[in-house]
């Protein structure tokens, strides 16, 4: 399989050309490390992983003489092992001239980011890289900032096929790994399997100190039933055999490790009895998947559970492009204790763009009603609309549209 370009190429180029150093974050397999090393060839700048062995006992124990070893530029991958070079990091971005001196590259894990936040705070960079998006596997860029008004939607509409279920639930079974897309059914059920027992049960058990496997797989499978929805600690504590204070804990160990992203409740003072749970989704819903059994993308398409793992897919799509555009976002959903629900609220701008998920073609329109409670806080209300499966764009009133998931 050829290089798939990265949409977070151009921001983490503009960040190296600002910057003396850019860390690259995210969970295992993501393609950081492949992003980096294309990004690196035909310039000037050696490699190092601490993956071996002898590199990362001397990063470990002789932070100076590495870098008199492999001296920048350079990039450093997996430098979550030897969290020591940051100190000496900083010694050098003070005393050297120049941006993009270190690219660093490693997974998410707590103890790194402590430390990077004690060392080098305003001299590094962190940029997230995603498992890949819809776009980024088709070879879409789209040419406008996306904020969900007709005009841009059908702007957008004239880069891309129709949308199509059937295309959408293929890329929802495979989700966003590299090494997954590469392979046949078999084989991604392998690579999952591989994944789950070699790389996240080691981490967390390294990283989160996590001390019962089985238990904490159990909790995993827990999770992936839960796709967007409300976290339930009592469920996924009963699932597990677990107290609920651990897992609470777990739950911050998944979210640490870059497996789940838990999407905050809206906060406004002048809507009262909100929810204050987190909703649940998985960073990768090929993984997602495969902890549910889904065995293949038509099961999953037509099984009790398509739902929910669309709307995981739409809420993902949104927050890998927002990730890697110049915009400041922040997403969240609004439930009131009367189970009044809507999916995503799109806050920039001063505006709140809201958002229902339909895993149809043909959703019904009413569903924008719900969108009138921002009529009784002081904020703007932007474009919105629902994401469905719906082919082409078409307006409901003036503010809202249907959405095709493909647009986003």
């Amino acid at each position: 399989m050829s290089y798939i370009r990265r949409h977070l190429e151009r921001k983490f180029l503009l960040m190296s050309d600002s910057f003396k150093a850019v860390l690259v974050t995210g969970a295992r397999q993501v393609g950081k490390t492949t992003m980096l090393r294309n990004l690196a060839e035909g310039h000037d700048r050696s490699y190092v992983t601490l993956d071996d062995l002898g590199a990362r006992k001397m990063a470990r124990t002789d932070p100076v003489l590495f870098f008199q070893v492999h001296k920048p530029p350079v990039l450093i991958d997996e430098v979550q092992y030897a969290p020591e070079l940051f100190t000496q990091i900083k010694i050098i971005c003070d005393s050297r001239d120049g941006n993009g001196l270190f690219w660093l590259a490693g997974s998410q894990h707590y103890s790194m980011m402590e430390r990077v936040g004690e060392s080098l705070v305003g001299r590094v960079i962190l940029l997230k890289l995603h498992g890949l998006s819809w776009t980024e596997t088709a070879g879409v860029v789209f040419e406008n900032e996306l904020d969900f008004s007709f005009p841009c939607l059908q702007a957008r509409q004239k880069q891309v096929p129709n949308n199509d279920m059937v295309e959408v639930f293929g890329h929802i079974w495979r989700g966003g790994m590299p090494l997954a897309l590469q392979v046949g059914t078999e084989q991604k059920l392998e690579y999952f399997e591989s994944y789950v027992s070699s790389l996240l049960l080691r981490d967390a058990m390294e990283f989160g100190r996590v001390t019962d496997s089985q238990r904490f797989v159990d909790f995993l499978v827990a999770c992936a039933a839960l796709v967007a929805q409300q976290v339930n600690y009592k469920t996924l504590a009963e699932a597990a055999d677990v107290p609920q204070s651990l897992a609470k804990d777990w739950l911050g160990v998944l979210e640490g490790l870059g497996i789940i992203y838990l999407m905050r409740p809206y906060r406004n003072n002048a809507l009262k009895r909100l929810a204050k749970a987190p909703k649940l989704y998985f960073c990768d819903t090929g993984l997602a998947s495969f902890l549910s059994k889904w065995l293949t993308p038509e099961t999953l398409m037509l099984g009790a559970a398509s739902g929910h793992f669309f709307e995981n897919h739409v809420v993902l799509e949104m927050l890998k492009g927002y990730s890697v555009s110049p915009e400041k976002v922040n997403l969240t959903y609004f439930r009131d204790s009367d189970s009044n629900e809507i999916d995503i609220f799109v806050e920039k701008n001063n505006f709140i763009h809201p958002l229902e998920i339909k895993k149809s073609a043909n959703p019904d329109t009413r569903a924008t009603r719900k969108f009138s409670v921002l009529g009784k806080t002081t904020v703007r209300t932007g474009a919105g609309g629902i994401i469905c499966l719906c082919e082409k764009p078409e307006p409901i009133d003036s503010l809202n549209c249907l959405i095709p998931s493909n647009l986003i």
